[in-house]
């Protein structure tokens, strides 16, 4: 049935395409709106649509007068809170709907351009346009297999509390964006669309009556659930396309056929088993999050094989099998025995394939009776493929559903993604003193120097007798810590590919190392003898400060050098993993400074593992915003130094970014493919800067030290923290249900700066839409520099040729782009200390540099895809913001109990504004 009229009702119509939209992208928001309009017409009534369009058309009016906040600010005053309410939840709703269009507008244009695309003309940043690069600069076939075996990426899901949304919210937008689909589809019958608009209504309708802010805390085991949504639905349906990519690309390329492809992308999670300042992360969680992976995967390999089977129904009447799958055929019944399937004994790839699955499925028990890995499941897919191309000769010997079971086998293993575990170097240091002193070795471990620290823990690394003695009984983070270990352990000998590494939080001295292994040591992972050493496991320092990546340098100089740590590297064939810190050196040093220090760090880094012949991989812990070292991952590759451009890569994937990357198949295929592009256009990469890289250097080592000083002058001014926490939501931030970690790392209720974890930090910023942490301290560094026509013009040539600077200017102009400072001001009014001028004067400086460097006349004028999205988004989210202005000036001056409601709705305005600025922390 048709929708129902509605009395005295007009629809919302924005005029979308003014915006510089897409006509398709601007059809689907129109009618999106609509249906919102009408839902909330519905459920609250016409007075509450009245104020709802009011609000809109106010803000979007093309004067945009200055009184226009004046005004909406005075309409909202007056709105009762039921009414208020209710304008925060479609406006947030609408956010949502907006930013899944977005999602489908970016997957249309791109297969629109995989259509368009020809062999000379590749599409954009694609798999098929790096192969194409690749041979017009000379690569021959051989030299780009040689740089497909180099690829090794790793992208790492992460639970950090930037991921706002409930899972019944996402649930809802996928629901609307597959019935939005439908609607639009050229195929699309007047029946099928008047269904689906229907639908799409019923949704909308139900998205506003679903909360947006959780009443209870999640839990490890919900982000546990979350991360394996995404490993199990997009990711696992993306893989297979890449590998198709590549084969297809080479093959136009090249006339390469039948080619071995190298497996280059495997996945890692931190999700169940980062413990770094999260308590609800055990032994035990990280036990069971080990088992739900291996045992999720199983199940999705066995659907593959059975799938399988339907297609292989090969008679052995009519084709005769090969020797090699009856010999294997009689091996697995002699194994199985009595659990044999015996339902196909005249189609043998059937039989085989039953008998794979009854041994998959003897691991879901909780003590399985025969042995299964993965390197069994990988053996016997290429039996099947071998025997299938033994049978059925020519194009009939291959089978796709095949081909994509063993990619998967190849990627995914029995473990789905590597765990890899966190702690706080600090954690490790307690638990050592404590087993040192039950040991009877030292007494007060922490009160020793490092040179004698180092000692000490070579001394007892290259012993051979355990520190805890039988009887003792340690502390109780000790005893947590040493089953952790256990766990690694038990995953190891079960699995060896189900850990990744062993990270360390704050990693300031060698001895922080060597702790990691001598708790190894303790669980049995660790034994030395005759100067060889053997552990199955990596360890991984983590630097995060800025003075730690000014150190890292000298600290992994000292590890190489050591002859215990030495033997380890031996041991692990002299591969090493260094992460990078991202958040924290920048809520430590600011933007510019943060990210020069990081880029110095790469290129010094490397050069240290190339003088001792230790093979590198860095692994950047990016958080989802500029401030974090969020933005585009293939642009940050592509600004990587020259000597870390190896092809081996890993990189977090955090919160709200997993759900923008990996929300749709065709999303996660782009996201992916773009980062396979500039790791190997990034081969051959050539920055060309107009000066010699002395100058180069010098140049933005001071920019960074201004910038530096301007950020710290900043944040350590007398008034600052109390205005930081009067300015912004931060208290409501600290209590917002997002996430089973806490906010801070200190144990104390109250927050201060260094406690603050970096992620909250850059969430109060973008809330109030002054994005501190994304340009703060580059108008001061740069605003000298342009004074001069010299300098100004060495700095246009290397925008327009060094990717490093051209990126990190990119990302601070969509940052202010995004600020908003007259409603950012509103925050500061009522604790007024002459900050909000402060940053006013910075941003202002900092804006007329960069226009200057990148010669434009408005931000974003080289992006103008997203300069429209933002200049359509920000006065809609000045409602929002207002809103959560209004909210928070009642909370005020209200009893308790209307003060509790109030807190709920401030919620949900962190929730709307964080849908708007598509950016958490």
């Amino acid at each position: 049935m048709p929708l129902r009229a509605f009395p005295d009702f007009h629809d919302i119509h924005l005029d979308f395409a003014s915006y510089g939209l897409t006509p398709s992208l601007a059809e689907r928001l129109d009618m999106l709106l609509r249906m919102l309009s009408r839902a909330l017409y519905t459920e609250s009534g016409q007075a509450t649509y009245a104020v709802f369009r009011e609000l809109i058309e106010t803000t979007l009016q093309p004067d945009r007068q200055p009184s226009r906040l004046d005004t909406l600010a005075a309409r909202l005053q007056q709105m009762p809170h039921p009414q208020l309410q209710d304008v925060l939840r479609a406006l947030t709703a609408f956010f949502h709907l907006a930013n899944r269009s977005e999602q489908q507008e970016i997957a249309r244009i791109n297969r629109q351009r995989d259509r368009d695309a020809t062999l000379d003309r590749p599409r954009p940043e694609s798999i098929a346009a790096a192969i194409h690069d690749l041979k017009k600069n000379g690569y021959t076939l051989e030299d780009v297999l040689n740089l497909l075996q180099r690829l090794d990426i790793l992208p790492t899901l992460t639970a950090h509390p930037t991921e706002a949304r409930r899972r019944s919210i996402l649930t809802k937008q996928d629901r609307i964006a597959e019935l939005t689909d439908l609607h639009f589809s050229p195929q699309a019958t007047a029946e099928t669309r008047e269904q689906a608009q229907r639908q799409i209504f019923q949704q909308i309708s139900l998205l506003l009556a679903t909360s947006e802010s959780r009443e209870d805390r999640i839990t490890v085991e919900r982000e546990v659930a979350h991360g394996l949504y995404f490993l199990t639905t997009s990711i696992w349906n993306m893989v297979p396309r890449l590998y198709w990519d590549l084969h297809r690309a080479l093959r136009d390329e090249y006339g390469a056929t039948n080619l071995n492809l190298p497996i280059v992308l495997r996945y890692r999670s931190w999700i169940g088993s980062d413990r770094d300042g999260n308590p609800f992360v055990t032994a035990d969680v990280t036990r069971r999050t080990l088992l739900r992976h291996r045992h999720t995967v199983i199940e999705l390999h066995i659907e593959a094989l059975l799938a399988l089977r339907h297609d292989l129904s090969i008679s052995s009447r009519l084709v005769e099998p090969p020797r090699e799958l009856l010999t294997s055929i009689a091996a697995d019944h002699a194994l199985l025995a009595d659990a044999a399937p015996t339902t196909y004994a005249r189609e043998p790839f059937r039989e085989k394939l039953d008998l794979m699955v009854a041994r998959l499925r003897d691991q879901l028990a909780e003590h399985p009776r025969f042995t299964c890995t993965a390197t069994n499941l990988v053996e016997d897919l290429e039996l099947l493929r071998r025997s299938l191309k033994e049978c059925l000769r020519g194009p009939l010997g291959t089978s796709d559903r095949l081909d994509e079971a063993l990619i998967r086998a190849r990627t995914f293993g029995l473990h789905l993604a590597a765990l890899d575990i966190r702690q706080h170097s600090q954690v490790h240091a307690a638990a050592v003193g404590d087993l040192l002193r039950l040991g009877g070795v030292e007494p007060d471990y922490n009160r020793l120097q490092e040179d004698a620290r180092i000692a000490l823990l070579s001394a007892e690394l290259s012993s051979p007798r355990p520190l805890l003695p039988r009887l003792a009984t340690p502390e109780a983070g000790t005893r947590e810590l040493l089953a952790t270990f256990t766990v690694i352990r038990e995953a190891i000998d079960r699995d060896a590919d189900s850990i990744g590494a062993y990270v360390i939080s704050m990693t300031h001295e060698v001895s922080q190392v060597l702790e990691v292994l001598l708790l190894a040591k303790e669980a049995g992972l660790w034994a030395y003898a005759d100067g060889a050493a053997s552990c199955p496991l990596d360890i991984v320092p983590l630097f995060e400060t800025i003075q730690d990546l000014e150190r890292a340098e000298e600290l992994m100089t000292q590890l190489f050098t050591h002859q215990v740590y030495g033997a380890h590297l031996e041991n692990r064939q002299r591969r090493q993993e260094i992460m990078l810190g991202y958040s924290d050196s920048n809520k430590d040093g600011g933007f510019w400074s943060a990210n020069w220090a990081l880029h110095q760090a790469q290129e010094r880094l490397c050069q240290v593992c190339e003088k001792h012949r230790v093979k590198v991989r860095l692994f950047h812990g990016r958080g989802g915003t500029v401030g974090r070292g969020g933005g585009r991952t293939n642009a940050a590759i592509l600004a990587l130094p020259p000597a870390a451009r190896s092809g081996s890569i890993r990189y977090t994937e955090q919160g709200e970014v997993i759900t923008f990357r990996y929300a749709l198949d065709d999303i996660a295929r782009r996201h992916t493919e773009q980062v396979v592009h500039a790791l190997l256009v990034a081969d051959h990469l050539q920055d060309t800067a107009t000066a010699p890289v002395g100058v180069f250097s010098r140049r933005m080592e001071q920019l960074a030290a201004d910038s530096l000083e301007s950020y710290r002058a900043f944040i350590l001014d007398p008034r600052f923290w109390d205005w930081y926490r009067q300015a912004t939501p931060i208290e409501y931030i600290s209590k917002l249900r997002i996430a089973s970690r806490p906010v801070s790392r200190t144990a104390s209720d109250e927050v201060d700066f260094e406690g603050l974890r970096a992620i909250p930090w850059v969430f109060a910023w973008t809330q109030t839409r002054y994005n501190v942490p994304g340009w703060y301290g580059i108008g001061r560094a740069l605003r000298q520099a342009v004074s001069d026509a010299d300098t100004l013009a060495m700095l246009r040539g290397w925008y327009r040729h060094n990717s490093f600077f051209r990126t990190i200017l990119g990302n601070a102009e969509l940052e202010m782009a995004r600020c908003r400072l007259p409603v950012a001001e509103r925050y500061s009014k009522h604790c007024d200390t002459g900050l909000h001028d402060l940053l006013a004067a910075e941003f202002s400086a900092a804006r007329e540099a960069l226009l200057q460097i990148v010669e434009g006349e408005e931000l974003l004028d080289r992006t103008p895809v997203i300069q429209r999205s933002i200049r359509l988004r920000n006065p809609l989210c000045d409602i929002l913001n207002l809103c959560q202005i209004e909210l928070l000036r009642r909370v005020q001056h209200s009893d308790t109990d209307d003060a509790d409601l109030l807190r709920h709705d401030i919620f949900l305005s962190i929730n709307g504004i964080a849908a708007a600025m598509q950016s958490t922390g």
